[in-house]
This record gives C-alpha cells, structure tokens and sequence, in this order.
C-alpha cells in the first residue's frame, strides 16, 4: 500500500516555546547524523568514520564520554537507543545505490557490538531513517523523492547472513514551503531521520525541513504510517538538519544537524493524544503495492484554488516529479560519502 504524506495542508505554525538546547562545538562530531536521549544524557554519532563511535553528551553538548568499537562501518546515518540501553547504529547509507548489503550495529554501553546484514527485495536503495518498535523490531525508511520505501527484515535477524528485508508500504512526502536543507524544495520531501517515543505511543519522521509525527496503535509501526500523521513541524531552519529524536519524558523533539557548530533544537509537543488509534484495516505486515491513486486524507482535505481534491493531488505530484529531478541532479554532482 502506498501512503502519501502531504504537505499541503496547512501546517501548526512555529512552534510555541521551541528553543535552542545547546550547539555542538567538539571537533570530532562534524557532521551529527543521528540523535538519541535518555535520563540527562544525549548521545549522537558521525555520518560515516572509520570505526564505530558513538558520543556521549550532557545537556550542555559536552562530550563526557565515547562509547566505541573499531568495527569499520559502511555509512552510519541514524541512531536509536532502546529501552535495555542498546545503541542502534543504522549503517544503511548507500549514496552511490551500490551496496549488497546494509547494516544495523548494536553497541552496548560497554563497546561490545552485534552486527547484522540485511538485504533489500528490490535493489540497492539510500537510507537514513531507522525506526525500532517496543519489540525490537526495526523499520528502515528509504531516503527517496518519489516513494520512500519502508521496510523490516523477513525473519529472525542473523548474525551469519543478510537477513532479506521486506516492503511494508511507501511514503511519499509533499513540498511544504519551509525554509533549509542543502537542496532547494527537495529537502523537504527526503526522509533523513527518524525515532519512536520512549513509552511506544508515537513515532517522528523528519525531513530536511519538517518532522511529522504519528500515534502508533498498539505498538504497530507498519499500521501507524497507514494514517495520516497527526502533526506536521515546521523545524528550525538549518542547512543539513538530519537527527531527531524524544526526549525522554516524550514531551518535546531534539533535532541537530550535520554542520559544525551543530545546534539541538527542542520542540515541545505537549502530552500524546488521549485515545490510541485503531489499527488500520488490512494486515501490518503484507506485500507493499505502488498504487498511484493513492493519497491522503488530508491531500484529500486540502483542495485546489476551486475547492477540488483533485487539482491538490494533481499539484502535489508535479511538484514531488519535479524535486525528483533536482534530488536526481544533486546526486550526480555529489561526491561519494563513507
């Protein structure tokens, strides 16, 4: 199933209360990827490096320790910590779509590391968004224009052999108009980070520009993202913004960015919603089919100039084709990152 997040409804506006939490500033952490807090500590990796490192910060950004281990990762890119205090390190980066294989590294607090290797059904694909749900299940959102991918693995995860990953839906994020990001309107329609709340009753997907948030029923990520989200944020304009994560009382979002100085925005967002939705009908887990017709809600809500449904769709997908060249452009003319 194909679900489209639109960006054409109005959004909240600028965050009541959103405030800067601390700005980065230790020269081993020039490009923050990924962002994970708990108790009174933030922890935040490197997009890529040469051995798995991850830093550990308080609340004033300062780097009291690093929790390491000299496995040679591919492209870290995300970074979730789950309840048992294991750091999720997404090695799924893959600029260049030529990866067999990606990876999640888990690390212990004591720098001990298991890795295992997935494989996706239909080809390489560019990554930066790992979501965990309260059973440790992952779900790795592609970072593409025009249908991002989300997938989990099919099967237990192995230790001795890519474990093949299945497609459990497609998201498709519609311009907005918020300012930042590195590429024009296209960085507000390229998925580069995500997180799920410390209590399981909401997830964050962020873009360059904007986070979107879903209530998740009864722990199902794949069911959540069936729905519309229940919020979209305008962020902080920044020109690489890619971690977001909880903060621990799940109250507010933390977001950084890749450049050096890299500022930690907080977001309030006030309590959850006060009922859980229903788990969308159909099964959480089958077959993803790209069914172009597909939009929703609130696309649906949006309308056109003459109050057509019809002309916001028609609207939504030229832009999203359009920054579909412009992402395409930008990728030729980057250089590969580790």
């Amino acid at each position: 199933m194909a679900w489209t997040v639109s960006g054409l409804p109005a959004a909240d506006a600028a965050p009541a209360g959103a405030a800067r939490l601390c700005s980065i500033t230790d020269p081993r952490i020039d490009e923050s990827s990924g962002l994970a807090a708990a108790g009174d500590q933030l922890y935040t990796i490197n997009d890529g490096g040469s051995r798995l490192q991850v830093f550990v910060l308080d609340r004033g950004c300062r780097v009291r320790r690093v929790i390491s281990n000299p496995t040679d990762p591919y492209d870290v890119e995300d970074l979730a910590r789950t309840a048992d205090g294991t750091l999720w390190l997404a090695d799924i980066g893959d600029n260049d779509t030529n990866r067999s294989t990606v990876a999640l590294e888990l690390l212990t607090e004591g720098g001990e590391v298991t890795l295992f290797r997935f494989r996706y059904p239909d080809g390489p694909h560019d990554a930066e968004t790992l979501l965990v749900d309260g059973r440790g299940r992952p779900y790795i959102v592609t970072k593409e224009p025009l249908r991002s991918g989300v997938y989990t693995p099919d099967g237990s995860p192995s230790t001795t052999r890519a474990t093949p990953l299945r497609k459990v839906g497609t998201l498709t994020f519609g311009p907005t108009g918020t300012s930042g990001g590195p590429v024009g309107i296209a960085s507000q329609v390229l998925a580069t980070g995500g997180a799920v709340a410390p209590d399981g009753s909401r997830l964050v997907i962020r873009t360059y520009t904007d986070a979107y948030l879903w209530t998740i029923p009864n722990g199902d990520i794949a069911a959540a993202l069936r729905a519309d989200p229940e919020r979209r944020i305008p962020l902080p304009a920044t020109r690489q913004g890619e971690a977001v994560t909880f903060a621990p009382d799940g109250r507010s979002l933390l977001t950084s960015t890749e450049i050096d100085p890299a500022p930690i925005d907080s977001i309030p967002l006030g309590d959850p919603p006060a009922t859980t939705a229903a788990p969308a009908s159909g099964s959480a887990t089958g077959a993803a089919s790209a069914g172009p017709s597909s939009t929703s809600a609130a696309a649906e809500r949006a309308g056109d100039s003459n109050g057509s449904g019809s002309g916001a769709r028609n609207l939504l997908i030229a832009a999203v084709l359009a920054t579909g060249l412009i992402w395409l452009g930008s990728r030729l003319r980057a250089g590969r990152r580790r």
